[in-house]
């Protein structure tokens, strides 16, 4: 039996997979020459500068085009840099770390707004999405990689903890609280979501007009190609990582998926994922196999994508419904089906047969 099998392995292989299918009708190869050395070495705008690293538990590509790429991705990968220091839940010198070890703290505006939006999301979902599973995640081993399967009595001690409404937040102070002590939080459900949004100012900062950020398969694009033409953004197909269920053409969008391959162990044959059910403790079940949330705010998107693979078909289908200008969704369901939102069914291709859900009661 192998426990690790499935997590960086996976993560390596999507990652490749969306920089082809991005890059592809490009022209261009997705590397740019003096990487590193601050100076804009790319003129033109139609050749990338791009910088590939690991961050965030997660292999990433910064990519952008014209005069100032250059300065744009070393601007970026440093914004990366500091992101990941400050939320990380591993590095004793991040605020997180420290809010988790003390229950109380004063944090810096990133971490503010996050905890903000998040506690935003944890009302709109009725607690599908909820920061404070970190000590459920911990037992199951997901943030370490020491995966086992935790027993019931140790969950139902567990879940107690986990409770977004006991986060008390003054905004203006920036301090924050917990109810309960033993509660922690992992801001890792919104971060890259958040990360990619910074990086889209830093290039519009820089004057950079088209270019796009990879996060561990979590895409986000400023502009449309240099050749004028939309980006091509696939979603992974659960059941093969180098195939793809569909295409989305997009500009200025993100595109975040979340799928109970990206992170999972095996143990007595069963396979458990990392998406837990805060209500449960357990992978969530809901009958989803794939989600894609596509959406000018990436924290949104990142923060709705794990949210409706815990809520299932129908409960994400009436969120958009509430929503529906705010984002919109590619699903699939664990039989193969596709589901689409109206708002960007024309935008998708797909060898699958796609029902579309519209802002009516059917779908």
């Amino acid at each position: 039996m192998d426990k690790r099998r499935g997590t960086e392995r996976f993560c390596s292989s999507m990652t490749i997979f969306m920089i082809v299918l991005i890059l592809a009708g490009c022209g261009s190869s997705i590397r740019g020459a003096g990487h590193g050395d601050g100076k804009d070495a790319v003129s033109g705008n139609d050749v990338p500068v791009s910088q590939d690293l690991f961050a965030m538990d997660t292999y990433m590509t910064v990519t952008a085009y014209g005069s100032n790429a250059q300065t744009a991705v070393d601007r970026a990968v440093r914004e990366i840099r500091r992101l990941d220091g400050q939320l990380s839940t591993g590095d004793s010198g991040s605020e997180i770390f420290q809010l988790d070890r003390d229950g109380r703290g004063v944090l810096s505006e990133d971490g503010a707004y996050l905890v903000d939006r998040a506690l935003g999301l944890y009302e709109s979902t009725g607690g599908a999405f909820d920061i404070t599973i970190y000590p459920v995640m911990d037992a199951w081993g997901f943030t370490d990689g020491t995966f086992k399967v935790p027993s019931r009595e140790t969950l139902a001690g567990l879940l107690p903890l986990v409770d977004a409404g006991q986060i008390y937040l003054d905004k203006e102070k920036r301090e924050i609280t917990f109810g309960m002590e033993g509660m922690k939080i992992d801001l890792g459900g919104i971060a890259k979501g958040y990360t990619s949004g910074r990086i889209m100012d830093i290039f519009r900062d820089c004057g950079v007009e088209s270019g796009l950020v990879n996060l561990g398969g979590n895409v986000q694009v400023l502009g449309a190609k240099p050749d004028g033409s939309l980006w091509r953004v696939a979603i992974q197909e659960p059941a093969d990582a180098d195939e793809s269920l569909g295409i989305v053409s997009v500009r200025d969008r993100t595109v975040i998926t979340s799928g109970g391959y990206e992170r999972y162990f095996e143990e007595d044959g069963v396979t458990y994922h990392h998406i837990i059910d805060p209500e449960t403790g357990y992978p969530a079940d809901s009958g989803l196999s794939s989600v894609s949330v596509i959406s000018e705010d990436g924290t949104l998107a990142d923060g709705l994508s794990t949210s409706f693979f815990i809520m299932g078909l129908e409960e994400a289908s009436a969120y958009w419904r509430a929503h529906s200008r705010e984002f919109d969704m590619v699903l699939m369901t664990d039989s193969g089906q596709v589901y689409a939102t109206e708002g960007i069914r024309d935008a998708l291709s797909s060898e699958h047969e796609v029902t579309v859900i519209t802002e009516g009661d059917g779908r």
